[in-house]
């Protein structure tokens, strides 16, 4: 990890953004694209110039600040909030942060807009956009995919691991689900270095399939081994705030729940 728990302990805090039911991690139960990367050339108008700078310079201070704290951590990118004064920053391998505009303090957690019937988190959006990016880079050949029957009405990504009862519940209505016009791309999320070893078994078996049809209702399946992206999935996982399984995605990479009914689920796409 790149935040010792002694240091920021970030990840913990996304357990509360799971309303509903998952297996939490044996490990640790209109707009214009404002994103600046480290990477990113301040090119464009003059009048973007000055932002693009501050942005950088946000980079550079927080990347000093979290040295200084003796801590690995690399950001790739600051993204303004609608809120003044207040960034959404990015990092390798970890969940994203607030950050001030000086670079002096980060935090995560909820920051919640009122003023409307409906609360609204001012991060699901910017989270969301993210997450899209990362699903949208994943080769189809590397995920397990359940097809709808008929029509496609939905794509959802899903993180799961074999040895997660809900993630078993779910699972048993795969033919409903399906049914409904609901495609599932399931991602492989050990909840732990213990289930690794089971989840690139199923990814390294000729059918994928019925390996993982067999595993996860407790059947045994015969020992394989390939050059497999089952860990990469693991800390893509991390880096976009999974803690547990099964965490559900839609297509543009809004996390809509934890453990639901084939009838819950399609809802929720609606």
């Amino acid at each position: 990890m790149l935040f010792t728990r002694s240091k920021i302990f970030l990840a913990s805090t996304l357990v509360a953004s799971m309303a509903l039911v998952a297996c939490s991690n044996s490990n640790n139960d209109e707009k214009k694209d404002a994103t600046l990367t480290a990477s990113t050339p301040a090119t464009g108008e003059a009048s973007n110039l000055s932002e693009r700078n501050a942005q950088q310079r946000l980079i550079d201070t927080l990347q000093s600040n979290l040295q200084k704290a003796n801590i690995n951590a690399k950001v790739t990118g600051v993204k303004a909030t609608e809120v003044p004064n207040l960034f959404w920053v990015s990092f390798e391998g970890m969940p994203a942060v607030y950050a001030t505009a000086d670079g002096k303090y980060i935090f995560q957690g909820d920051v919640v807009r009122l003023g409307e019937k409906q609360l609204f988190n001012v991060g699901d959006t910017l989270q969301a956009e993210a997450n899209k990016k990362l699903f949208d880079q994943l080769k189809t050949e590397d995920l397990l995919i359940y097809k709808a029957k008929g029509k496609t009405k939905h794509v959802v990504y899903v993180f799961t691991d074999v040895s997660c009862p809900y993630c078993h519940k779910l699972h048993e209505q795969m033919d409903d689900i399906n049914a409904r016009g609901i495609e599932v791309r399931y991602i492989a999320w050990p909840r732990g270095e213990q289930h690794m070893p089971m989840m690139e078994t199923i990814w390294c078996s000729k059918d994928r399939r019925a390996a993982f049809d067999k595993a996860i209702a407790g059947e045994q399946i015969e020992p394989a081994s390939c050059k497999n992206p089952v860990r990469s999935m693991y800390e893509m996982g991390l880096n976009i705030g999974v803690n547990g399984t099964p965490a559900i995605y839609n297509a543009e990479g809004k996390h809509i729940g934890a453990y639901m009914s084939a009838s819950e689920l399609e809802s929720a796409l609606k």
